[in-house]
């Protein structure tokens, strides 16, 4: 599943782009609506660039949402003009919306044209992206300076950006997992679960509360596995599959991460893939429980009794047989025919 988000640029945003290269404004707001990038604001040049700066950025800085700022500069050169791009992130904002707004930030520098902004500056409080702020910041780049903490905040995620896969089981550098609080009751559960008190355990996010919380407990066999995964939701799954293998009884724990397809929102599937891998190693590190197995599902329908032996349990791959040389004939040979020289046959008559 990738963190890429999915969300485009809708027309409006492209043709004010398209205007905008060309010197049309002083500054373009973007914002995240309906799953899609959109016009929040603009502002035409007044005076000069360091005159406009504050007056027009910092009014445009909500307190508790992200947005997307692009801030045109005087100079010009044969490419068009230069930009400021301010990706704004403020501390007070959820995480949910820190998360989403870090991981399209590259799909709207594509759609203006990377080609085109001269300094990206990343803020969480007014004084990072003020005139001051953006002075500071082109001072660190002139001069090895240690980091701020912004700064090193818009590193982490610039590496982030490099790759996106995420699976299970992936070691790849990706998103920074977010690791919500687990709920006490989620908590409990997964001792019983690991102490094995029960044998299945579900957990969901809550989006509001930024808490993951229990979901269900129902003891559960494997036939009855597909009928707790939900058709329209994502889920966090640990079960207990009780099985027997070549003779002996074995309990494995398997996690299952069921996401159903694009039937959930860009929201919902960036949280539950990024607090996947956080999870998985608390329940691993904290509560020291082995997971034989880790699954990623889309339909509650794969989970067969065949299927799930055989992701526990893979089969070895046979080794290739090297290609024999055909055999002759079956039976003993007969000894080496002689031949008579020629004329020999008229003699003997």
């Amino acid at each position: 599943m990738s963190h890429q988000t999915g969300i485009q640029a809708a027309d409006e945003v492209k043709d004010v782009f398209a205007n905008a290269r060309n010197g049309d404004y002083r500054l373009l707001k973007i914002v995240i609506e309906n799953e899609q990038l959109v016009l929040g604001s603009t502002k035409p040049a007044a005076r000069g660039w360091e005159q406009d700066y504050d007056s027009c950025i910092l009014p445009m800085l909500d307190h508790d949402m992200p947005s997307y700022i692009l801030y045109r500069l005087d100079s010009s050169n044969n490419q068009g003009y230069e930009w400021v791009f301010i990706a704004w992130s403020p501390d007070h904002s959820p995480v949910r919306h820190k998360m989403l707004y870090a991981a399209t930030r590259a799909t709207l520098k594509k759609e203006f044209g990377g080609g085109h902004i001269k300094d990206e500056i990343f803020g969480t409080t007014k004084e990072d992206v003020s005139l001051s702020g953006y002075r500071k910041y082109l001072t660190s780049q002139a001069a090895p300076l240690p980091l701020t903490a912004a700064e090193e905040e818009l590193r982490q995620i610039k590496l982030s950006e490099v790759k996106t896969d995420i699976s299970v089981d992936t070691k790849q550098q990706t998103l920074q997992g977010v690791a919500f609080p687990m709920h006490g009751d989620a908590m409990q559960a997964l001792e019983k679960f690991r102490d094995k008190m029960l044998n299945y355990v579900q957990l969901r996010i809550d989006f509001e509360k930024e808490l993951i919380i229990l979901a269900n407990t129902d003891p559960t066999e494997v036939k009855d596995l597909p009928k707790r995964i939900p058709k329209d939701a994502a889920r966090y799954h640990f079960f207990l599959y009780k099985h027997s293998h070549e003779g002996d009884y074995l309990e494995s724990t398997v996690f299952i991460y069921s996401m159903p397809g694009y039937n959930c929102t860009i929201k919902e599937r960036m949280l539950y893939s990024s607090c996947k891998n956080p999870l998985v190693d608390m329940v691993e590190n904290n509560l020291k429980m082995e997971i034989e197995k880790k699954l990623e599902i889309d339909n509650g329908d794969e989970l067969t009794t065949d299927f799930l032996y055989n992701e526990v349990h893979p089969k070895q791959h046979a080794h290739k047989q090297a290609f024999a040389k055909p055999k002759g004939p079956a039976g003993k040979r007969g000894g080496r025919r002689i031949t008579r020289p020629p004329g020999e046959e008229d003699a003997d008559d």
